[in-house]
């Protein structure tokens, strides 16, 4: 292929892409937009990247304040074809020094809620609304979130998830886009663009509050039958 010939495949290239953006309602293109994770209507209608696209395109992320009292951007781990997608609210202190989601006591536990599942964190995605901690683990902001939920959007997308456990207050009003309690969210499953998503408690609220593992357990089993995973006692 010949020079000219590259230029004008990445030129066709780039028509298309702003043809996309322009179909989509993205008239204009501001420079400190990502070029990967477009703020869209539907992750449906995303272009899809994979994994490997948009934690290249994410990098050393400068999008919010955020960045200037984070350790490490914590992407996401797991299986980049899992059927099963846990969402949370944000890293927290263990998080943010390992760069990896649900690391802590927290994470311990989800760990152990998986594993109950019949399931290994290898088989599972786990990622957070927000790719950096917020200071004293106060609720991510408005412009933060703005700022960060298109990668989420993109993970979604690139993933393809049969369902999302989203856990706790804070991500499942996120990605609901609602100010439902999540003890009214829970127990059943709501759509997300195709996706079946079914809200439960986090696990850190489980650390404080035990009592409340038999409705987690309850949302669990709701999400096994849904994959066809085998319930305990049950052939």
């Amino acid at each position: 292929m010949t020079e000219s010939t590259d230029v004008r495949a990445l030129a066709g290239d780039l028509r298309d892409r702003l043809s996309w953006l322009k179909e989509e309602g993205f008239d204009t293109w501001a420079q400190s937009a990502p070029p990967l994770a477009i703020r869209s209507r539907s992750s449906a209608s995303l272009p899809r990247f994979t994994l490997e696209d948009i934690r290249a395109d994410l990098g050393d992320c400068q999008r919010c304040k955020l960045a200037s009292t984070r350790t490490h951007v914590v992407f996401g781990a797991g299986d980049a074809q899992a059927e099963l997608m846990f969402v949370g609210e944000g890293p927290g202190a263990d998080e943010d020094r390992k760069g990896l989601p649900f690391v802590g006591k927290a994470g311990q536990l989800l760990t152990k809620m998986i594993g109950a599942m019949g399931l290994s964190r290898d088989r599972v995605y786990i990622a957070n609304i927000i790719k950096c901690r917020p200071p004293q683990n106060r609720n991510p902001q408005a412009d933060e979130i703005s700022s960060c939920r298109p990668f989420l959007d993109q993970q979604i997308a690139a993933i393809r998830p049969k369902v999302i456990c989203a856990l706790g207050t804070f991500a499942a009003q996120t990605l609901l886009k609602t100010q439902t309690r999540i003890s009214d969210l829970r127990g059943h499953f709501h759509d997300l663009n195709g996706v079946k998503v079914l809200p439960t408690f986090h696990p850190a609220y489980l650390l404080r509050n035990p009592g409340e593992k038999k409705k987690v357990w309850a949302d669990l089993q709701l999400i096994m039958t849904d994959l066809g995973l085998s319930l305990p006692g049950k052939s």
